[in-house]
Order: structure tokens, then C-alpha cells, then sequence
């Protein structure tokens, strides 16, 4: 299995920036994507993930800034309204589906591949 995080970079406060993220490897439709972030000296932390069935779910903290789409060949993850303290290296990761096939989980440890990770930064 293949994990690949694209579209990193650096983007003003008060913007936005879509990262993608393409897995290989798995059957299309049955596998979960998380996406994560870690800023410099913090824990890795959940900011969203989509099931095969397409359910999303957030943290209840940010799910206004953060929008998770899906297509046949990728998952995207867009940031809005982006501050300085969202600067960090966000991370895609996959599994596959569970029992439940509408559920994906925002916990690190039930990821079992993960991407390199791509830098943002939010900076004027």
C-alpha cells in the first residue's frame, strides 16, 4: 500500500489551501482516509476523515475549516480561513473499511499506512 500527500506550501492567514492525497494498494470505495496534522513540539492530532461510503466526520473543534472530498482517484483536503497556528506538517493515512463500512475513525493508532507528510504554512 502507497500513501502520498500533495499540494503543501505556504498560504497567507485568512486564506486557503487544498492538499491531496492518493492511496495504491487498496480497493477503491472500501478503504478509510484520516487526515492529520502536527505542529512543531505537539501531539498528531485528527482534523478529518471519510469513509468508503463517503461519510465524513470532524473534530467538533474544527469541522468549519476543514472540507474532505473524495473522487475515484484521489481525497482532498481543503483548509479555510487559515491562521498562523495552523502551520504544521499535515499527514494523510489509510486503512481498511470496518465492520461498520460508514464509519472512519480520527485516532492515529487505527491507521495502519501513512503518508511522508506535507509542510503548511500560514504566514504573511
Amino acid at each position: 500500500v502507497h500513501v502520498e500527500e500533495s499540494g503543501g506550501g505556504s498560504v497567507q492567514p485568512g486564506g486557503s489551501l487544498e492538499l491531496s492525497c492518493r492511496v495504491s494498494g487498496l480497493t477503491l470505495n472500501h478503504y478509510v482516509v484520516g487526515w492529520f496534522r502536527q505542529a512543531p513540539g505537539k501531539e498528531r492530532e485528527g482534523v478529518g476523515c471519510i469513509s468508503g461510503y463517503g461519510s465524513t466526520r470532524y473534530p467538533s473543534s474544527l469541522k468549519r475549516q476543514f472540507t474532505i472530498a473524495q473522487d475515484n482517484t484521489k481525497t482532498t483536503l481543503r483548509i479555510n480561513s487559515t491562521k498562523p497556528e495552523d502551520t504544521a506538517t499535515f499527514y494523510c493515512a489509510a486503512r481498511t473499511e470496518y465492520s461498520s463500512p460508514g464509519y472512519c475513525a480520527l485516532e492515529t493508532a487505527d491507521y495502519m499506512y501513512w503518508g511522508p507528510g506535507a509542510q503548511v504554512t500560514v504566514s504573511s
